[in-house]
């Protein structure tokens, strides 16, 4: 079911990113990445503690021109709660367009100005945007304007500069103009497996009033007690660790088998596609086949093959 298409009468009960920042200590959160945080996987995540779940990045120029675009970007059910959409965007006017269109469906919009890639630099995507203060606090007040609900969320999601202070500055100034929360990878955008400046998210956390999420090496609820102890944040985001481990949130080290099952019970029964569904598996598997086993799993080519792997080599139905 699209985000666009949603019942009315649906009614789920749940916190919204506002009321999960007043009431929870620590807000834990599944990262918006391209692929893999889509509907089957949020689903899962969720029955797993995780507390918000983000989209993956949708160009918002592209979404707002095509049907089919939202179609194929953004699909959500009733119990899909709460959501943020993460746009990617270059300009006022898509963003607020983009914000307006699913506003009626979603908790919030989140603007992506993090990513580091090359072709979303180029076409002033991401973290290209962290030396444009100007035009983001034209962008956030923009998509402030075109919703009137005191719930709906516009946040972003930043890597810190080299030098924090510009950093600070920057946070501040967005802030001044309604941003509801603020997600802080700690690598700049030149920084891939460096280790993560907790110190400089902790300073952005003191230097703002808003919420602040920790993003950057969360694998376990350990990190989770770490990070939140030496930067008191309001919430961690995790990436790679949850894609590993998608019951990390309940205190899992590892995938348990009950988890693994549960995908593919929700993969299949929303006709996820078949790489989706196989790489996640990938992911969950890696910590319990040998070596031999994890290369034959990897080079499976069927939804089928894959079944027949569980049943017969882990005891998945």
């Amino acid at each position: 079911m699209t985000a666009l298409s949603l019942p009315n009468e649906s009614i789920f009960p749940y916190l919204t990113p506002i009321e999960l920042f007043k009431e929870k200590d620590i807000v834990k959160v599944c990262a918006p990445m391209v692929r893999y945080s889509k509907l089957a996987f949020r689903k899962l995540v969720r029955k797993y503690d995780c507390d918000l779940a983000f989209t993956p990045m949708i160009v918002a120029n592209s979404f707002i021109k095509s049907i089919k675009a939202r179609d194929n970007d953004l699909t959500t059910s009733f119990d899909d709660k709460p959501l943020i959409v993460q746009f990617a965007a270059n300009n006022a006017q898509d963003f607020a367009e983009a914000t307006e269109i699913v506003a009626p469906f979603v908790d919030g919009v989140d603007l992506n100005c993090g990513c580091p890639q090359r072709w979303a630099m180029a076409e002033g995507y991401g973290a290209s945007l962290l030396k444009k203060s100007d035009l983001l606090c034209d962008m956030i007040k923009q998509a402030t304007s075109r919703v009137n609900r005191a719930d709906f969320t516009v946040s972003m999601k930043i890597r810190i500069h080299a030098d924090i202070r510009e950093t600070v500055d920057f946070c501040q100034k967005v802030e001044k103009m309604g941003l509801s929360f603020l997600t802080v990878h700690g690598r700049n955008k030149y920084q891939r497996c460096e280790p993560v400046d907790f110190d400089a998210i902790k300073i952005v956390k003191d230097s703002v009033q808003i919420p602040v999420i920790a993003n950057g090496d969360i694998r376990s609820m350990d990190d989770v007690s770490r990070v939140s102890d030496s930067t008191g944040v309001d919430g961690v985001m995790s990436a790679r660790g949850i894609l590993a481990n998608p019951a990390m949130y309940s205190g899992f080290f590892d995938t348990p088998l009950h988890c693994i099952q549960d995908w593919v019970d929700i993969a299949l029964s929303l006709g996820t596609s078949f790489s989706i569904f196989h790489h996640h598996l990938i992911l969950m598997l890696e910590h319990l086949l040998p070596k031999a086993e994890r290369n034959v799993f990897n080079s499976l080519a069927s939804t089928s093959a894959v079944l027949d792997f569980l049943r017969e080599n882990v005891g998945i139905k």
